[in-house]
């Protein structure tokens, strides 16, 4: 017999120490990961012995391993990316997910994480308002939201052209046109391509000035073929700009064509729970399907997205897939059939340990503070000398330009490296940018006035894009090299993609 104190009180003890310490050092620490690649690579890559070692050392061997490694995101000062850290009682849910260890593929395996699930999903349809109706899926992230949604849609347009897309596959289907902005998501692409559904049928429009999808050009290339099943993109938070579509127009003049009418919200839907943004989502809730993150504005840990669908029926039919020995629930919600997953994280379990800590009020605080910090910071650095403002926030994303494009991408290693906050950049409108993201629960005023500095002190240096400046981060630390975002930004040019580039999700 296993003696379970024995076992596993040491390395969980262990796990506890580090893990309060960091989050302890959260606000001292740099925000950069401290060591570079070649390090890191030479620490963690130990042979692997044909013995095994005790479960409390590998824990304290992993520690100093990775000691330099990790990117402070978890904090208050991290803007690079849409990406939150943990509420306590959502971090205390995980970890108690990991100890439960349930599959919750179906209510037989884990009842508990199923009805918690089914609790969880009906809570975060009511912050969105969305109908009454509507199934949803828990899943790992705004990525397989988007794929969740789709193929509901895939299944719903086709099955009204007789065609059983889960028998026959696409071989000689009616091929399905997708219309969206040149500013939609990478991630929307991504599934795309998983769906078979290709990336030549998705027709980008040019969004308007205020980097909206227009009536008058999402009308016309409605009225080019009348026919065609067709699924119209629509956005909650541009990545760069958060914009949002108007969706009080475009919904109806979509349906009245026929379309499916999905959302991207990876993290604007998160406005409609918000009493002083829920304008921003006026009429969200007359589209067909959904995709938000529960791990950016919610800060649940990674691993965590939300798929919702008008059309139940179409929805568990391109998910479903039953097994002689899978029992059926008669009562309970059986997640399987609503996500792409069978083995799957009862992540619902951090769902719900959020949304119970912060309660409805409590969304809409940590939404609104979120947006409020986004503001200050971006507004604020474009009062500096050589900051220049390019979009200014409308959510909780904007962008600011420092000099020139080479400068930009210089200013935001400099910032990088000296470890007081961390962005990223991104191409806008032909030019190099430093986008403004703030997701974090822990982002305090202080934060902001710490950030600002920083970004002040890099203006007050030389800056340019040349690897002999001052400056110039060749041979820093992971992560933090100036010509990142160029380099990734040139491999999607290179594929012929519009999207907007982002890491996450």
């Amino acid at each position: 017999m296993i003696e379970v104190d024995s076992v596993f009180r040491k390395p969980l003890e262990k796990a506890l120490n580090s893990a309060l310490e960091y989050l302890r050092d959260l606000d001292r620490a740099p925000v950069r990961a401290t060591t570079d690649t070649a390090t890191l690579r030479r620490k963690l890559g130990k042979t692997l012995s044909a013995e095994g070692m005790p479960a409390d050392r590998v824990i304290e061997e992993l520690l100093a391993d990775v000691e330099g490694g990790l990117v402070g995101s978890a904090g208050g000062r991290f803007f690079a990316w849409v990406m939150g850290g943990s509420l306590p009682a959502a971090l205390a849910a995980d970890w108690l997910t990991s100890t439960w260890d349930q599959n919750a593929a179906q209510s037989t395996s884990a009842p508990a994480a199923s009805i918690v699930e089914e609790i969880a999903g009906a809570w975060l349809k009511d912050l969105f308002g969305l109908p009454s109706e509507t199934s949803f899926a828990l899943v790992t992230g705004c990525q397989m939201a988007h794929a969740t949604c789709l193929s509901a849609a895939r299944h719903s347009l086709l099955e009204q052209r007789g065609w059983d897309v889960e028998r026959s596959g696409l071989y000689g289907a009616p091929p399905i046109r997708i219309i969206t902005t040149d500013y939609h998501h990478g991630s929307i692409e991504r599934a795309v391509r998983l769906l078979g559904m290709g990336l030549s049928h998705i027709i980008s429009l040019p969004a308007d000035n205020g980097g909206q999808l227009a009536f008058e050009a999402l009308r016309e290339v409605l009225h080019e073929d009348t026919g065609a099943p067709t699924i119209v993109l629509l956005q909650a938070g541009d990545i760069n700009t958060g914009a949002f579509d108007p969706f009080e127009t475009l919904v109806p003049l979509a349906k009245n064509h026929g379309a499916w009418v999905h959302v991207d919200g990876a993290f604007g839907l998160w406005a409609a729970a918000s009493p002083k943004y829920r304008h921003l989502t006026r009429g969200v809730e007359l589209a067909d399907s959904w995709a938000t993150d529960g791990h950016k504005l919610l800060n649940v840990p990674y691993d965590c997205g939300y798929a919702f669908v008008r059309d139940a029926a179409a929805h568990r039919a391109a998910m479903f897939q039953p097994a002689p020995y899978i029992p059926i629930a008669a009562e309970l919600r059986d997640p399987m059939a609503w996500n792409p997953e069978w083995s799957r994280r009862a992540r619902g379990f951090s769902t719900y340990a959020a949304l119970r800590e912060l309660g409805r009020d409590g969304v809409a605080d940590l939404v609104e503070r979120c947006c409020k910090h986004a503001r200050a910071i971006v507004m604020g650095i474009a009062e500096l000398e050589g900051a220049q403002l390019l979009s200014e926030p409308i959510f909780n994303q904007g962008l600011v330009h420092f000099t020139d494009d080479a400068g930009t991408d210089a200013t935001i290693a400099d910032i990088v490296s000296r470890g007081e906050a961390f962005f990223g950049g991104t191409t806008w409108r032909g030019r190099r940018a430093m986008r403004v993201s703030v997701c974090n629960w822990q982002t305090t005023d202080r934060d902001v006035e710490r950030t600002i500095q920083s970004v002040a002190e890099s203006l007050r240096r030389p800056i340019c894009g040349d690897a002999s400046c001052e400056n110039s981060m060749s041979g820093h630390a992971v992560g933090v090299s100036s010509n990142s975002a160029a380099a990734e930004d040139s491999r999607f040019e290179a594929a012929e993609s519009p999207a907007a580039v982002e890491p996450a999700d």
